[in-house]
């Protein structure tokens, strides 16, 4: 397993970490991802670990906070070998102090996972989300604090825009507080848009994106084809509403270059979206999810070789998209791309 330094910071991560988004199956969008349980989830965690994939990525929101008790409960006894990635902010509940990044949901929040988690410290903790009713100087105090107490190594932020980044970051320097050094964001052949503003912003920054959702809310498995109903296993029966929006025919079109190269390469099509996504600029990990064995032995698969230079440009043809406002003016033309080059 290739390991990469995550942003700024001193910690090394694998280029493939794995989604705990599988564990517990409670709610309608965490039922149709799956339903792992303890038993089933060490045995993942033992193929992650032998493979060299050492950081877990899961959060609070997760089955209303199973898939930390069952991630805390899979690593007993090997704590120590494994990185754990967490998130917090989005709402637990309808109460008013059960969402947010207030001083009191972080400190609160950190308590209760680090007891799901049956750990005294999370490796990495992530914001679900930008919270605007919070001063962004309450939020990095906090983090600050909970640092010092050790019950935080590393922080990081998730699906911000680019301004609610570096306005963080901006304040972070401004009084000493901790950076964020990673921002786990939604990246894929089918979702470009983290390549407009936030991937120029990470690699300026030295901000260490953690992908998530890499096979496009499970459009990328091989599974869908032109002209062919979904198949009857597939989870975008129940989770497609919950996702981003993705134009059929684009997907289509970017499925029969996967198809294509698959033929070339002996690799499946999954395997070759996510060795597309470990090539681009400022990506630190790209985080796999599985609901059993064989679906994580194939994403591993993703490793340990390349997609030559010819075949990473026809999969760019198929998937590219013109940039939004205001990143497309004069890109046709040339001459914008000259004081403003792209970072792919």
């Amino acid at each position: 397993m290739d390991y990469r330094q995550l942003g700024a910071s001193g910690l090394k991560v694998p280029a493939l970490s794995f989604g705990c988004g599988t564990f517990g199956g409670e709610g309608p969008l965490f039922s149709a991802w799956g339903d792992t349980d303890v038993a089933q989830a060490k045995r993942l965690v033992d193929i992650c670990l032998e493979a060299g994939v050492t950081l877990f990525d899961t959060a609070d929101v997760y089955s209303s906070g199973a898939s930390e008790a069952i991630l805390g409960e899979a690593l007993e006894g090997r704590r120590n070998q494994a990185l754990i990635s967490t998130k917090l902010g989005l709402p637990l509940g309808d109460g008013p102090l059960q969402a947010g990044t207030s001083r009191l949901r972080l400190i609160a929040g950190v308590e209760a996972a680090l007891k799901r988690l049956r750990t005294d410290r999370i490796d990495l903790l992530q914001l679900h989300a930008f919270d605007a009713a919070t001063p962004v100087e309450e939020v990095l105090s906090a983090l600050d604090a909970l640092m010092r107490a050790g019950k935080l190594l590393y922080v990081g932020a998730s699906n911000f825009s680019g301004w609610q980044l570096m306005k963080s970051l901006a304040a972070a320097d401004r009084h000493g507080w901790p950076r964020y050094v990673a921002h786990q964001v939604y990246y894929s052949l089918v979702g470009r848009d983290y390549e407009w503003e936030l991937m120029s912003l990470g690699l300026d920054q030295k901000v260490g994106a953690m992908v998530w959702s890499p096979l496009g809310w499970g459009r990328l498995t091989g599974k869908l084809r032109r002209g062919q109903p979904l198949p009857a296993g597939s989870r975008l029966h129940e989770s497609a509403d919950f996702g981003p929006p993705v134009d059929d025919e684009r997907l289509y079109a970017i499925v029969d270059v996967l198809d294509a190269l698959a033929e070339e390469t002996g690799k499946s099509v999954p395997q070759i979206a996510l060795n597309w996504l470990l090539r681009r600029p400022s990506v630190s990990s790209v985080i796999i999810g599985a609901r059993n064995e064989e679906q994580l032995r194939q994403n591993l698969g993703a490793v340990g070789w390349s997609l030559t230079p010819e075949q990473v440009a026809r999969l760019d043809g198929a998937s590219a998209v013109t940039p939004a406002y205001p990143h497309y003016p004069y890109w046709r033309e040339g001459g914008f791309r000259q004081i403003n080059p792209p970072p792919v």
